[in-house]
């Protein structure tokens, strides 16, 4: 059984429970070693094999994982956050389909909320923003054309931007050309929840500037919208005049 797990945001206790027993559990280990927290591996059994797959092609990766199944062994997969987002493991499913091999996913805590929770920040808030973007800068890999930043900034939406902090000077014309005004705040969030995390409030405008000063080439998040100011509406959820299938509002 091949298990793909969420390692979470950085912190090596913000792993969900059963990812944690599945590590603690698994004979094999293939874990994001440019990106997973190694203090994770504190679970695994003394006898686990464990492999860095930042040293590894996915056809090396599959191998190890198809000999751990013909001998018999449990392994986990550990991907950086959710594996849904920028996971990469549709291509290792795939083959693993091809091979009648079963496996599951194990959902974890991606950076994205390891960020807003350091900003303190709510991604969605009444009459500021209800929709969440996610998504990257074209780089050497590249995105739809369908999908560029300029289409997305055209609906002041809140965004998250991933893989995208050593292209910040690029990213803030294109915020802007895209239709977010220049003084739309924005934040660099570096290592969400590890040790050394730190958090940049800043512009769209100012992005490029805060990134060069702080030094931040990698491994860091950009938020971008509204939802980093101070207005918003009350929600109307918990208005004593509000009635809904739990409650009755209050009358004047």
């Amino acid at each position: 059984m091949i298990n793909f797990v969420g390692a979470g945001p950085g912190a090596a206790d913000l792993i969900t429970v059963r990812g944690a027993e599945l590590l603690k559990n698994a004979d094999v280990i293939i874990y994001a070693g440019s990106l997973v927290n190694p203090g994770l591996l504190k679970y695994a059994k003394k006898d686990c094999k464990i492999y860095n797959s930042a040293q590894m092609t996915l056809e090396e990766v599959v191998s190890v994982m198809l000999d751990a199944e013909e001998r018999g062994l449990s392994t986990v997969r550990l991907h950086t956050g959710d594996p849904a987002i920028y996971g990469a493991i549709r291509e290792q499913e795939d083959i693993l389909e091809e091979h009648n091999i079963k496996y599951d996913v194990c959902p974890g805590v991606s950076s994205m909320f390891g960020a807003a929770a350091a900003l303190r920040a709510e991604f969605t808030l009444p009459d500021v923003s209800q929709s969440v973007i996610v998504t990257r800068m074209a780089g050497r890999t590249p995105v739809p054309e369908s999908e560029s930043i300029e289409s997305f900034a055209a609906h002041n939406a809140t965004m998250v931007i991933f893989l995208s902090a050593g292209m910040t000077e690029e990213l803030s014309k294109r915020l802007i050309k895209g239709g977010y005004a220049p003084e739309t705040p924005a934040a660099i969030v570096y290592k969400a929840t590890w040790e050394d995390e730190r958090v940049l409030k800043t512009t769209v405008a100012d992005l490029h500037k805060t990134a060069a000063e702080n030094g931040i080439t990698k491994t860091a998040l950009i938020l971008v919208g509204g939802f980093l100011g101070d207005k918003y509406d009350r929600s109307r959820l918990y208005d004593p005049h509000f009635s809904h299938g739990f409650r009755e509002g209050k009358r004047d």
